[in-house]
């Protein structure tokens, strides 16, 4: 029988980590978390969304 091998603490594998996110994902995910935060508190204040929005009060 073979003995399995533990990788020791600390070791590299032979495999390399996949890349990290790229910063430009990060930061357009942000601005459109970030939208969509801002839309969603208009939306449940009742200003600036819907109907009587563009018109005068006439």
């Amino acid at each position: 029988m073979e003995e399995e091998t533990q990788p020791t603490p600390g070791a590299r594998s032979s495999r390399a980590a996949p890349p990290g996110t790229p910063r430009w994902v990060k930061v357009s995910g942000a601005a459109a978390l970030a939208v969509i935060a801002l839309l969603l508190a208009l939306h449940l204040t009742g200003s600036g969304m819907g109907p009587g929005m563009h018109g005068g009060s006439g």
